[in-house]
């Protein structure tokens, strides 16, 4: 083969193996996929698999081609279909349907769902192996096929999947097949059916219960595999159904010769011993308990142990051998499945002695256990309906020739026409027999013979049992002397008809004397003899029942038996009565003995014996010979004329069930007697009467089944002629006479037996036709016929209530006589006859009834003729309109008119024309209104009935109908109201989907009703209502409205659906939505011409909607609509304003809910954008900045979306932020609410109320105080109309949020702002008092309750992996309460699972933002504070400024540390350096998120020696937040601080401070780093200073401390000692307030508090001697040599000397003139110059200047600069963070005391709570003096007071504007001295005290 050519044959084709393809041409194939195949060429196959735009090519080897049909061969379209049976196909597409949904229930973790549909997968795949091996048999093929359906279908409905129709057979049903209102009913059945299979197990198997419909007759089919029983000899293995309670056989038996080598006698019944119990009712199934038993008769030797050879021993001898028994009864009933292959086990029980087998039945049943040992019989079981030969035609695998029929001793429930059956069954129950002259009981056999009048022997009688041919003679059981044995065995004689009905024919039974010995054996003759006549004196059979029959003993001497025995009486009831017509007739004595008359009857040859007895019972099944006298009375009327009118009379009091057995010659008398005479009328009426007993006996439920039998008669073996006239005078004089009393209840029987009255009429005229021509007496018979028609007219116009029922019955059988009927008389004659009967009734009687008439009319022949509708249809349709106008009868109506339309539908019912116009004139608009009524009224109970009424109507409906319907109208106000109702129901239908969503197909078909229904309205509206001057604007946008509704319902989006069922719908019926949006939508709008603008703005957003509708074509169709509306409004209103606002509100709502995406964004800006561009003159840039702003909104609302259904509430906010953002720039503040409020929501899902409460308020700002009427009332707070009361309702709720998130200086705000509301505007004093006790609350909380603080992070989303409004960002997130950087990674890793942590700090290189992962990078930030004015110069507790630290926060920062020259390995401190990353956000923290984006980045880098100088201030400022702590809460632990002193002590000898004297306390690095005297200077400072700090802290620790850690203190304090000393040598001492070292520095201490206290009656514990600086960590300690330092120190020293003589001591090195900044590195003097203003606040300046008024107040003289001035500590010492412990303590114990430093007027600074000892030492900036004026405000705020100069002179040198510049090294070394101070100094004005010692914290 050269090349490829297109194949013939193969054309589709599953592939068998895997096939991945190497190139991009060949096709990837997974075992399973079917293929369909296009081209061939050598071992290659080209095609596609389900994408038929996705071809390729694959090895022939791979795939197994199947045989398939064609269509369009060769076209683009080509179809394949695999030629298989059609379940296969569906088992096919199920399995791979539901293998892609049963993998995504495992993506679900739906368990029990997945389970469940993976056990049904493999059960559809065994019965797919099955169907397709075609090995099974038909019936079986047949369940197991109904079977996969129904588990095909509960798996559907499982999985949410559509809702399959299906025919009688099980196929999927064709939907245009079938008319609407059948699809819907279809639909019905499908769903109850479903339910009741989900009710179910979802097994597969047979049907529990196998009832079937019409079904009668039920059979079981036993088969005998093995007989497990030791038996030694032949035998005869007898199986029956025997029924419990009545301790009897039902059924006949069926007879397995089975031989002593434990196999069949006759090899050839080797596994085909099979037999079928017939003729099982329903009353046979639903028995008590049934078991099938199985008797086992040895024939052989008397005994089995017998076994002398030298004796002759008699053989062939039926002895018992035992029984086996099981229960059968739910196999019977269905409760249990059957399978012919299933093997069940009886039970054996061994004979025990001469036991009868009947005694051994009756305990085996009832015994619990059987001890079986292993022996039994193995047989295979099934239930099978259906008579004989619906089995052998269903089933025939079953039967067979060799298949043994074992009926049911009985009738059957069924007897049909033609069965003739004559059987008689003859048990033998039990016998008594004499000894005789012998010394033991007899060994009686019993022998049963049919014989005639002559004695001679009927051949071939006798019916042992099934599976065995008849024979002439039956032999009993042998009991071994028993004198009164049971035997109760049963044979049927069936003997023919003419032999049975002779006089004498009787059945004779022999006795006979059986020994174990041959040769006695054989001496052995009869010794008695007994008989029953089959039939009676009076002609009828012998009765069922038991018979105890007379013995007669016989002449041993004659071999042959005579019939002398027929003259004696046969039983004892015979014998009696002959005795007393005897005795009565003599000489009137009497005896009942048999003793006393058994001389007197004897005959030649026997004599009566008197000691012998036998009791039989019979049971006569004959459907020729009758047990009733009354009925044989009628079946020979001819014989006895005279009593014929008895007879009939007689006929209604036999009993039912013989009547109906003898159905057929009953009949055949009653018409022969009608027919004898036909002139005479004497026995017209009884016969009519006894006709309708008959027809009403089997018109009973008891007697329903033999309606066939009736229907059978009249068809085939009726043949009388002359009886239709007799019939129809009688019938009608019954009519005639309704009226009169007492012909109801006759005339009710008539009615009920007219269907067959009329059957029987019309067979006989059909006969009489048939024999003497159509047209004799046809006129007679036409007018007679017609006459009765007309007294059931009159019938119907009877109004009194005793004819009611009759009416009534009239009503429901006149229907089923039409048929018949039409044969005989001219159908518009009929159509009009049954016209006027149904007419003639009053409308409002016996509705029901009428309603169920005319359906059945509806569905009789008549209806099928054209001319006949044209007559009923009319009438029909008004009755039916009428009731549907007074609500009356809702369901009947739809039902009928449901029956109508699908009869009118069928195609074999003509030219339908005519009829659909009549109902749709009359009833069209009357269901309609019907239908909005249901609306209105919620009442969906028959709603979808009425609505597939009208789809069935439109769909029906052709164009002309549509055109014919319109013009029908006689107004146009009319024609107006009709289309607003159907516009609205069609609406309705279409978006309120009435129908369950697995209804697809008729979804889908309502569908494409609507969609050709609303292209004919659009004509009319475009033809009548488009003019400007008639304009109707309601049903246009009705119209619209509907359109849009019809596009965007979810049933018709196919996007949605599988490949499969889009495929199919597309196929069958297009994409509809295309069709709507191009022919109606488009269309209609450019109609519209000038009146486009009254639906502007109110269809932007239908349209909106249409075109976000994810198809391509449509969206192309009908988004040029959107430019048309610009320009429609721009001519007219000059803008499009209305029109942008209205497509920005509704795409906000469009978006959110699931609609768009960024292929509509790019086509609207790409079309709309087109557009404007071609129009600029009109729109300029408006247009394209409409454009611009839709597509930014559009993309903000995408992303949005992709978000709402997240896990991740953070990514939702940040989305929901970004829409408030747009919506505030282009000023929409209703969106800009609706979307505050959903992020106040999702705040408070998360516990985020802080946040929540900012959210609030961005809506509040935008209210104001004023009565002025809200334009939206709010949803939220509807009692709100004004905006003063929505603001105050707003307020309310921000300060509870405030509250719970512990930010109750932003709620006492809000609170401050409402008093000012209630105090001087509505002067509402109440609430202003709640207001004010809400406030207090606040203020009281902001001092008692500790506040965590919360940390601040640092997150980068790098990479394209993360959301655009993530994607390599940078973020400031604050922390949760208590949240650490592990907890925050830990939950960030949860939001983002896929995402990797970058363990670097450094930012990220460009492959790594290019890359499509999501890489984050996580770093912990310092939050810098910023400076409040408010604070300036004034001392702020603690407890206030600690809020400050860590809230309101807008700049942050992050060191990094690095070594810039080579590190030195001796000491890396030398060449350490920082790098501190300054960040910017967006807007201040906390706000409306825990989040915002970093707009500002700085950086900066610390020399070593700063980064030296950062680190021991976190180290001092750690042991002063431990030293708080500790004071603060005296019950903490001590090891905590003993952890943390001696990690100081050590670090101090040993570690970080030694290595920071070495690298930078030296003069090599002084003198090669001059520019860092400051910093050297301000280093040793702290050396200074934290020596002072763990003295204090040893001080602490010696007190708290236990025996046992002593020897760890002592060493402490050793080392400390050492150190103590170095520092105190090297660079001075240092005191602490409290723990003053000597008694000099403890008189300061306590005259410098008392100074500092004056007279104030303020407890110090309750301030703070802090202010705010913009320390990173809070305010560090403030100990360097400034100076107000100085002025203090030396006011201090002349004071204390002039009071008391000693003097103060300083470090031998001070600068007195250089200042420090904290975190710049230059004089502090530089920064604060521009601060420095007149009343700027500074606390340098008022304590500058108080101080020197107190100083002159008090003659005190200024010091020299020789003065000493002592160093003091003047920090407060407390806890940074407060413990989680002291939270729980917090609302129960006061706030601690805090310690005081030295001077309430030296500004301190003190440290942040947020600091945590890991994070590395942040060196924000910080000024000298702790000055608030010296620091730029974060807000570029300018300073508003000029600036001042200090006039201060501190050591005799004046202050300047700037810092001077740094001293040499030997100028820093002098040093001066300060005279020991000798009186505490006072403040000015404050009288005289006496020194007192502080013993605060002792």
């Amino acid at each position: 083969m050269t090349g490829w050519v297109p194949t013939v044959e193969a054309k589709y084709a599953v592939a068998i193996y895997n096939f991945e393809g190497s190139n991009s041409f060949e096709l990837k194939l997974s075992v399973g996929d079917t293929v369909q195949i296009l081209e061939e060429c050598s071992g290659w196959y080209k095609g596609f698999t389900r994408n038929r735009r996705l071809r390729g090519i694959f090895p022939k080897t791979y795939v197994h081609v199947k045989e398939a049909s064609v269509e369009n061969r060769g076209d683009v379209l080509e179809t394949v279909t695999p030629k298989e049976t059609p379940v296969v196909h569906e088992l096919t597409t199920v399995i791979r349907e539901w293998g892609v949904l049963w993998k995504q229930l495992y993506v679900k973790v739906n368990r029990e769902l997945f389970n469940t549909i993976h056990k049904m997968m493999y059960e559809l795949i065994d019965c797919q192996k099955q169907i397709v091996s075609g090995t099974l048999p038909v019936d079986e093929l047949k369940d197991l096929k109904q079977q996969v359906t129904s588990k095909i279908d509960c798996g559907n409905r499982a999985l949410g999947l559509d809702l399959v129709i299906r025919d009688e057979e099980g196929g999927i049903q064709d939907p245009f097949s079938v008319s609407t209102v059948a699809l819907f009913k279809q639909h019905e059945m499908a769903t109850q059916r479903i339910g009741q299979q989900q009710n179910e197990t979802l097994n597969l198997g047979v049907p529990k219960n196998i009832k079937q419909a019409n079904v009668y007759s039920y059979n079981l089919f036993v088969n005998l595999k093995n007989v497990v029983c030791r038996i030694g000899e032949d035998s005869d293995v007898l199986m029956s159904l025997y029924d419990v309670k009545e301790q009897r056989h039902i059924s006949e038996s069926f007879v397995a010769k089975w031989s002593s080598k434990g196999i069949p006698r006759d090899i050839s019944l080797l596994y085909s011993l099979k037999a079928i119990f017939t003729d099982l009712g329903a009353k046979d199934l639903q028995r008590e308990k049934v078991f099938l038993v199985c008797q086992i008769i040895r024939i052989g030797k008397m005994e089995l142990k017998e076994g002398d050879n030298n004796k002759k021993y008699t053989t062939g001898l039926r002895r018992p051998f035992g029984v086996c028994a099981m229960n059968i009864s739910d196999i019977l009933s269905g409760r249990v499945d059957t399978d012919e292959d299933k093997q069940h086990f009886l039970p054996f029980q061994a004979s025990t002695g001469e036991e009868s087998l009947d005694s051994m039945v009756r305990k085996v049943v009832v015994a619990r256990e059987i001890n079986h040992k292993g022996q039994g019989i193995w047989v295979g079981l099934k239930m099978v309906p259906g008579d004989v030969k619906q089995v052998w035609k269903d089933y025939p695998h079953l039967m067979d020739s060799r298949t043994a029929i074992a009926k049911k001793m009985g009738f059957p429930e069924v007897i049909m026409p033609g069965d003739v059956r004559n059987d008689v069954y003859v048990t033998l129950l039990q016998g008594e027999f004499d000894r005789g002259n012998k010394p033991k009981a007899r060994n009686v056999q019993v022998s049963i013979e049919v014989c005639s009048s002559d004695g001679s022997v009927l051949e071939d009688v006798i019916y042992t049992a099934a599976g065995e041919p008849p024979s002439s003679k039956y032999h009993s059981v042998v009991y071994y002397q028993i004198k009164s044995p049971k035997f109760y065995e049963t044979v049927k004689v069936a003997i023919p008809i003419e032999e049975f009905c002779q006089p004498d024919t009787h059945v004779r039974i022999t006795f006979k004397q059986r020994s174990s010995s041959e040769t006695k054996d054989r001496q052995e003759k009869p010794f008695g003899v007994a008989y029953l006549r089959l039939m009676t004196d009076i002609g009828t059979t012998i009765v069922n029942g038991e018979h105890e029959l007379l013995v007669y003993k016989c002449d041993k001497l004659q071999d042959v038996i005579g019939t002398h025995y027929l003259d004696l009486p046969s039983t004892k009831q015979e014998l009696e009565r002959k005795h007393q017509h005897q005795t009565s007739s003599g000489s009137g004595g009497s005896s009942s003995s048999l003793g006393s008359t058994g001389s007197l009857f004897r005959s030649k040859s026997y004599g009566l014996s008197t000691k012998d007895s036998l009791q039989i019972a019979t049971l006569v099944c004959s459907t020729k010979l009758t047990q009733n006298v009354d009925l044989l009375g009628l079946l020979k009327w001819k014989s006895d004329r005279s009593n014929l009118q008895a007879n009939l009379e007689s006929l209604m009091k036999v009993d039912g069930e013989e009547v109906v057995k003898f159905l057929q010659d009953t009949l055949d008398a009653l018409f022969s007697i009608l027919t004898e005479s036909p002139q005479s009328n004497e026995y017209d009426e009884p016969v009519f009467n006894a006709l309708i007993f008959i027809i009403g006996l089997i018109a009973d439920r008891k007697y329903q089944q033999f309606r066939p039998v009736l229907d059978a008669y009249i068809k085939e073996h009726y043949s009388v002629t002359f009886a239709d006239v007799k019939l129809m005078r009688v019938f009608k004089n019954y009519l005639d006479n309704a009226g009169e009393k007492g012909m109801q209840d006759q005339l009710l029987k008539t009615m009920k037996a007219m269907e067959y009255i009329f059957r029987f009429i019309m067979k006989s005229r059909m006969l009489f036709t048939a024999l003497h021509g159509d047209n004799t007496d046809r006129n007679q018979f036409e007018a007679l016929l017609k006459d009765v028609f007309l007294s059931l007219k009159w019938l119907m116009t009877y109004t009194s209530d005793n004819v009611l029922l009759c009416q009534g019955a009239a009503m429901k059988y006149l229907p089923s006589t039409l048929t018949d009927t039409l044969t005989m008389l001219d159908p518009e004659e009929l159509a009009v006859l049954v016209k006027d009967f149904l007419a003639s009734l009053p409308a409002d009687r016996l509705v029901k009834q009428k309603m169920d008439c005319i359906r059945d009319i509806v569905h009789s022949d008549l209806f099928k003729l054209r001319h006949c509708r044209v007559i009923l249809v009319p009438m029909v349709t008004q009755f039916l309109k009428s009731l549907l106008t007074k609500k009356e009868d809702m369901r009947l109506v739809a039902d009928v008119l449901s029956e109508i339309l699908d009869t009118l539908w069928r195609k074999d019912m003509g030219p339908t024309h005519g009829d659909i116009s009549e109902v749709m004139h009359t009833l069209l608009r009357t269901v309609i209104q019907s239908i909005i009524f249901m609306y209105i009224e919620n009442d969906d109970t028959l709603i979808g009935k009425f609505v597939s009424c009208i789809i069935s109507i439109l769909n029906q409906m052709t164009e002309f109908h549509y055109q014919e319907y319109i013009n029908s109208f006689p107004t146009r106000t009319d024609l107006l109201d009709f289309l607003m109702e159907i516009f609205m129901v069609f609406r309705d239908l279409v978006s309120k989907n009435i129908y369950p969503p697995d209804w697809a197909t008729m979804i889908v078909q309502q569908n494409s009703v609507i969609l050709l229904a609303m292209k004919q309205f659009a004509r009319v509206l475009h033809r009548s209502f488009v003019r400007v001057d008639e304009f109707e604007s309601q049903l246009w946008n009705n119209f619209f409205h509907l359109a849009v509704a019809f596009v965007t319902q979810e049933s018709l989006q196919l996007e949605n659906f599988s490949s499969a069922k889009r495929n199919k719908i597309l196929e069958r019926y297009g994409d509809m939505r295309r069709e709507v949006g191009f022919a109606i939508i488009r269309t209609m709008w450019n109609y519209l011409g000038k009146n486009k603008i009254r639906f502007i703005p109110e269809m932007v957003g239908p349209f909106l909607e249409v075109t976000l509708v994810p198809e391509t074509e449509l969206r192309k169709a009908t988004l040029p609509i959107f430019f048309d509306m610009m320009q429609c409004e721009c001519n007219i209103r000059g803008n499009f304003k209305e029109f942008e606002r209205e497509i920005i509100s509704q795409l906000d709502a469009l978006v959110e809910g699931g609609h768009g995406d960024e292929q509509y964004r790019e086509l609207f800006g790409q079309m709309i954008g087109e557009y404007c561009k071609q129009n600029t003159t009109r729109f300029g840039n408006e247009g394209l900045t409409f454009i611009k702003v839709v597509q930014d909104l559009m993309g903000r609302l995408l992303e949005y979306r992709d978000v709402i259904h997240d896990e991740s509430k953070e990514n939702r906010m940040s989305c929901t932020v970004n829409l408030l953002n747009f919506y505030k720039d282009i000023d929409r503040q209703d969106m800009y609410v609706r979307y505050l409020y959903k992020l106040c929501d999702l705040h408070l899902e998360c516990d985020n109320y802080t946040e929540a409460g900012f959210a609030l308020q961005l809506h509040a700002d935008r209210l104001h105080w004023s009565d002025k009427p809200l334009l939206t009332h709010s949803d939220k707070y509807p009692e709100a109309l004004t905006e003063r009361q929505l603001k105050e309702l707003l307020y309310y709720d921000i300060v509870d949020f405030f509250d719970k998130g512990k930010m109750w200086e932003k709620g006492i705000l809000l609170c401050k702002e409402l008093q000012v509301q209630y105090e001087k505007e509505l002067f509402d004093y109440i609430q202003l008092s709640e207001l004010l006790q809400r406030m207090a609350h606040l203020y009281d909380k902001i001092m008692k309750i500790p506040r965590p603080a919360p940390e601040y992070f640092k997150v980068m989303y790098i990479g394209h992996g993360f959301p655009s409004f993530l994607r390599n960002k940078v973020f400031i997130y604050r922390g949760k309460e208590y949240e650490r950087l592990a907890d925050f990674v830990a939950r960030l890793q949860q939001q983002f699972p896929n995402a990797t942590m970058m363990n670097k700090t450094t930012p990220p290189d460009s492959e790594q933002m290019q890359s499509k992962q999501q890489i984050l990078q996580v770093v912990p930030v310092q939050p810098l504070r910023e400076e409040r004015r408010e604070f300036k110069g004034k001392t702020i507790c603690d407890q206030i400024l600690s809020y400050y630290a860590v809230n309101e926060l807008q700049r942050f920062s992050y060191s990094r540390a690095f070594h810039r020259e080579t590190k030195d390995k001796d000491n890396e401190f030398k060449t350490m350096c920082i790098e501190r990353t300054y960040f910017t956000t967006a807007y201040r923290l906390p706000g409306i998120l825990r989040w915002f984006e970093v707009l500002k980045t700085a950086s900066e880098e610390l020399t070593p020696i700063r980064n030296a100088i950062d680190s021991m201030e976190d180290a001092n400022s750690k042991v002063k937040q431990m030293i708080g702590q500790y004071q603060a809460d005296s019950s903490l632990p001590i090891n905590p601080l003993s952890l943390q002193l001696n990690g100081v002590i050590d670090s101090a000898v040993m570690g970080g401070p030694a290595k920071y004297e070495q690298a930078f306390c030296t003069d090599e690095y002084a003198g090669e780093h001059q520019e860092n005297g400051i910093h050297i200077t301000r280093l040793k400072e702290l050396f200074a200073e934290q020596v002072a700090l763990v003295e204090v802290g040893l001080m602490l620790h010696r007190n708290k401390m236990k025996e046992d850690l002593r020897p760890f203190h002592q060493k402490m304090e050793v080392m400390f000692v050492k150190r103590k000393e170095l520092v105190e040598e090297r660079y001075g001492k240092k005191l602490v307030e409290g723990f003053a070292l000597t008694p000099n520095d403890r008189m300061i201490q306590s005259y410098a508090r008392r100074f500092s206290r004056g007279q104030s009656d303020r407890p110090l514990s309750a301030m703070s001697n802090s202010s705010t600086s913009s320390d990173t960590h809070g305010s560090r300690s403030s100990i360097v040599s400034n100076p107000d330092m100085m002025s203090y120190l030396q006011l201090v020293s002349s004071t204390v000397s002039q009071h008391w003589n000693f003097n103060l001591t300083t470090p031998r090195r001070m600068s007195d003139s250089a200042t420090y900044s904290r975190g710049q590195g230059t004089p502090s003097g530089k920064s604060s110059g521009q601060h420095k203003e007149k009343g700027s606040g500074s606390p340098a300046k008022r304590n500058s200047k108080d101080l020197s008024a107190e100083d002159s107040g008090s003659n005190a003289s200024t010091p020299s600069k020789e003065t000493a001035k002592p160093i003091i500590l003047d920090e407060k010492i407390s806890s940074a963070r407060p413990l989680r412990k002291d939270m729980k303590k917090a609302n129960a114990s006061p706030l601690p005391r805090p310690l005081k430093a030295m001077s309430m007027h030296v500004p301190m600074i003190t440290t942040s709570p947020g600091d945590e000892p890991e994070l590395p030492p942040k060196l924000p900036p910080k000024q000298a003096y702790s000055d608030y004026s010296s620091l730029p405000l974060y807000d570029g705020a300018p300073n508003p007071l000029p600036p001042k100069k200090l006039s201060l002179q501190l050591g005799g040198t004046p202050l300047r504007d700037r810092p001077p510049p740094l001293p040499d090294k030997e100028a820093s070394g002098a040093a001066s001295h300060m005279p020991t101070m000798k009186e505490p100094l006072l403040r000015h004005g404050s009288p005289l005290r006496k020194p007192t010692t502080n013993n605060t914290h002792k």
